[in-house]
């Protein structure tokens, strides 16, 4: 069946959370939990980023878009696994397939893009303080996340766009919860070698890009907190990066094993796949707003302000 034939009532099977039916309920309550605080701890990190003027630097910025992306990149995925779950039935239509796929990869390489972003962000604030404002001004700020927002558009397509053109055998199992690049093209009946490359060398830099990036920034950051004479200033200048760097390693460790560390096709190699993709589409924007709430004073006043109801939002960086 041709990816230009493929008929609207065409559908996939989805291999789901588990395979055991007695696990079904738990799974359902657990992801229900796990979604409800992802996105109200992700609302009120945009709120109290908003509401506090305080905040309006670009270091919150950026962890508000972040926060934004990471209600959407989650909902992308959890809400149709809920269904399934709830309805017992692990189909997804072929044209509801490759929506989830799109919307999933923008979100998806959103926060990879934002997180570099901020390590960027930190590199200028602590290597280059006195140029910190003029550097990062407001201008910039909204024109970097706007760039991340076209290059991940951008990437989405070029990948929807292949899957598109690939053809599939009706009554195929995604071995997955949704549907994303590599259990797609496992379950192709066509060949997928440009697929295959465009994911190794696209794929690849829009995840070790960054990465570097990232990685680059913070040894600058460590020899210029190194050189800091006091101990005292030195671990101040550590505190701003440790929420991010947390969200780095947790993060980039599952997307790395996931994306150029696939498992060979087997079933315990599916239950593994499932859950590196748990890890960094459920488990890592559940605990942003709290890595970066518990560790930041700012952060857990503004919180507290908005809790309280002392709020008076206004916009901008």
């Amino acid at each position: 069946m041709a990816g230009e034939n493929q008929s609207s009532s065409f559908e996939f099977l989805l291999w789901g959370l588990s395979e055991r039916p007695e696990q079904q309920r738990l799974l359902f309550l657990l992801f229900l939990w796990m979604y409800a605080i992802t996105v109200a701890g992700n609302l009120l990190i945009v709120l109290a980023i908003g509401a506090d003027t305080r905040l309006h630097t670009p270091m919150y910025f950026f962890l508000a878009s972040l926060s934004c992306a990471d209600i959407f990149f989650t909902s992308t995925t959890v809400p149709k696994a809920l269904v399934n779950i709830q309805t017992q039935s692990r189909s997804i239509s072929y044209a509801g397939c490759l929506v989830q796929l799109y919307f999933f990869l923008t979100f998806g390489d959103m926060d990879i893009f934002l997180l570099a972003t901020m390590a960027y962000d930190r590199y200028v604030a602590i290597c280059h303080p006195l140029h910190y404002m003029t550097i990062m001004s407001r201008g910039r700020c909204v024109f970097m996340v706007g760039s991340c927002w076209v290059l991940t558009n951008l990437v989405a397509m070029t990948h929807t766009f292949l899957i598109f053109r690939l053809s599939f055998c009706s009554k195929k199992i995604i071995p997955d919860f949704f549907c994303d690049l590599g259990p797609l093209m496992k379950v192709s009946c066509s060949d997928t070698r440009v697929n295959e490359l465009v994911l190794l060398f696209l794929g690849g830099a829009v995840i070790l890009v960054p990465f570097l990036l990232i990685l680059v920034s913070y040894i600058c950051i460590t020899l210029a907190i190194l050189r800091v004479p006091s101990a005292r200033g030195r671990l101040k200048a550590f505190s701003t990066c440790g929420s991010h760097l947390a969200v780095v390693t947790l993060f980039f460790g599952t997307v790395i094993r996931a994306y150029l560390c696939p498992s060979p096709s087997s079933s315990n190699s599916v239950v593994e796949d499932t859950a590196a993709a748990v890890m960094y589409t459920v488990v890592t924007p559940l605990l942003n707003p709290f890595i970066y709430s518990l560790r930041n004073k700012d952060m857990k006043g503004a919180l507290l302000r908005l809790l309280r109801g002392k709020i008076s939002f206004s916009c901008g960086p």
